[in-house]
């Protein structure tokens, strides 16, 4: 077994919404409606040639069943009077299948399989990256019930409430924290019980660890020590400082959205949930989204939709997906001989992501994951997991963190912090090579922004993915102060009777230059691609949905997912992503919004003078 790497992967709706004005949709609508002509005429005689048993209707389509598409499955099937037909192209992720084996994504300690394997894993590569001496990055997303929520590092962060009062003057109205953190409560049921910032009755279970590892102890201490306050939940009243990181576990077991959402709708009689399909293309009657076109098993078929098409497919997969059926830059797109049924140029452009550098240090005690690799140590591991889902298998051991500020005068933390008692190489694709302890450290609002094309017309081939990391100057100071004050935190007092010799980025590596050279060499994505299809105002000429999270343009057609991040929150993404769907759920079947006022916020006391 293989113990542990970070995995992977907004928010509320007023009433008084902006609505698009008349004459500009009508506007719109008309120039969509001449270009796309061409591709209706197209649709209607493939549709005429199809055999009536090759087509299925239902009220909903939804494209992808991971972490926000399997949310989506189980809210909109709560009313009888809707079909909903949910469509995944990887497997299922059931512990025994007739096929597949796939207790490694159930067992929280195992989870850099999932990262490394491409059954249930899209395997995605970047461009080489100019600003990282040309390096070709690696970007795991999920491909498999549960979404990338069934490969991640099941880190339970939301983000801050800033990040949400940001999407709402971004364009994104009605997604502030007021109106995001009543679905964070639905979606949650919290270990800890419910409060005014935690749930106490949704479908996703939320843990704290329990290893009781001393090195988890060391680290809040040194970060105390190295003048930072505790937090008793950086979800809640105050994401600043060091403390105990909530977890997407369950009585030992990862607890995606397949298991918390879609496993018990499954028995709905309105429920189709199908695996296997590869969705080639979105179907069109002039600018009305009608249906799919999709693959499985070799042969082409179509559903229809008689109410909406939802993509689901993540920051990826749903704006290639759109592409390939003629929504995005018209330019673009008739390089590539693909008809355009509307010009909406936002499509892949505004690509965001977050990087972070290992911090490693040698452990002079033998209290690491080092030794879980040794064979006998793996048996006793996974036997005590496969029968009491207890023990070291059971957690994915990043289970302390922090949130830091880089500089005076940053109004949220922008620097993140997990602590782990390990050493990872490579994603965890090597073997840790000693007893040694790590922190991920990386800085949370990175201005630098990159986009993504289709290389060909080929669903089956992986679109070009430029994040240009590491494009702007503030970029490359924030990573220089990452690595300055993740090592000011290991050289506390309270890491004294563990520290051994710096293992990365080692002693030799002191000069600015020097570190620059260490982040270009040594930075890795931490799983979160976003922002490709941003939530805006439809007089954006960048956004892709609107705050209602129709795509701009055309009819029946949304996208919920992470893609329709305005920008990216300051913290992991699953969390964020499955209120994504459960405030969009709202707004599909046509609920009044929840809001929470005049919750409560820490404010550092000294914001203006000191980090």
């Amino acid at each position: 077994m293989s113990f542990i790497n970070k995995g992977v992967q907004k928010c509320g709706f007023s009433s008084q919404m902006h609505r698009i004005g008349g004459k500009l949709l009508t506007s719109h609508l008309l120039k969509c409606s001449k270009a796309c002509s061409e591709q209706n005429l197209k649709t209607s005689r493939a549709l005429s040639q199809v055999s009536s048993q090759n087509i299925d209707s239902f009220s909903y389509i939804i494209v992808g069943a991971g972490s926000a598409g399997c949310v989506l499955a189980n809210r909109l099937t709560e009313d009888p009077n809707n079909t909903v037909k949910l469509m995944e192209a990887g497997p299922k992720d059931t512990i025994f299948d007739s096929k597949l084996l796939l207790w490694k994504i159930h067992m929280p300690a195992a989870l850099t399989y999932n990262l490394c394997d491409d059954k249930y894993n899209w395997y995605y590569h970047t461009t080489p990256q100019k600003h990282m001496d040309n390096r070709i990055m690696y970007w795991p997303r999920g491909r498999v019930w549960g979404g990338s929520s069934s490969l991640n590092a099941m880190v339970y962060i939301r983000g801050h409430a800033e990040d949400y009062n940001r999407w709402n003057k971004e364009g994104a109205v009605g997604w502030d924290y007021e109106g995001c953190l009543p679905y964070f409560k639905k979606a949650q049921t919290h270990e800890l019980g419910a409060d005014r910032y935690r749930g106490g009755n949704g479908p996703l279970h939320v843990s704290r660890g329990k290893t009781k590892n001393p090195l988890h102890s060391a680290f809040l201490a040194a970060g105390q020590q190295a003048g930072y306050p505790i937090t008793d939940d950086m979800n809640g009243f105050q994401q600043e400082g060091f403390g105990w990181m909530d977890m997407t576990i369950h009585k030992g077991q990862r607890w995606s959205t397949a298991s918390g959402y879609l496993r018990p709708a499954l028995s709905r009689p309105n429920l189709s949930a199908e695996v296997g399909i590869l969705v080639t293309r979105i179907l069109f009657e002039g600018t009305k989204a009608i249906g799919i076109e999709y693959v499985k098993n070799g042969e082409k078929k179509k559903a229809l939709a008689s109410k909406e098409v939802i993509l689901s497919g993540g920051a990826i997969n749903s704006p290639q997906l759109l592409m390939l059926s003629g929504v995005g830059n018209a330019d673009d797109l008739r390089k590539l001989g693909i008809p355009v049924v509307c010009n909406l140029p936002g499509v892949g452009q505004n690509l965001q992501d977050h990087l972070e550098l290992y911090i490693q240090q040698k452990c002079t005690q033998p209290i690491t994951l080092y030794g879980a690799q040794k064979p006998l140590k793996m048996i006793k591991i996974g036997l005590e997991w496969f029968l009491k889902c207890t023990g070291e298998g059971a957690t994915a051991h990043l289970e302390s963190g922090g949130f830091i500020r880089s500089r005076a005068g940053v109004s949220h933390p922008d620097i993140q912090f997990h602590f782990l008692p390990s050493q990872v190489i490579d994603h965890g694709r090597v073997p840790s090579q000693m007893e040694a302890y790590q922190v991920h450290v990386g800085p949370m609002r990175s201005t630098s922004k990159g986009w993504l094309k289709l290389k060909s017309t080929d669903p089956r081939e992986h679109p070009i993915l430029e994040p240009n990391y590491l494009s702007t100057e503030i970029d490359v100071w924030e990573f220089r102060q990452c690595v300055k004050l993740a090592r000011e935190i290991f050289a506390q007092e309270a890491f004294d009777k563990f520290r051994g010799p710096e293992v990365q980025p080692g002693s030799h590596v002191q000069s600015d230059e020097e570190i620059d050279a260490f982040v270009r060499q040594k930075a890795d994505s931490a799983y979160h691609p976003s922002c490709t299809c941003k939530m805006g105002q439809s007089s954006d000429t960048t956004a892709v949905v609107d705050p209602q999270t129709k795509v701009i343009g055309v009819e029946n057609l949304r996208i919920v997912d992470a893609s329709i991040m305005p920008s990216v929150v300051s913290g992991n993404l699953n969390a964020p992503t499955i209120m994504v769907a459960e405030k969009a759920a709202d707004i599909i079947k046509g609920l009044p919004p929840l809001r929470e006022k005049n919750v409560p916020v820490y404010k550092p006391p000294s914001l203006e003078t000191q980090r």
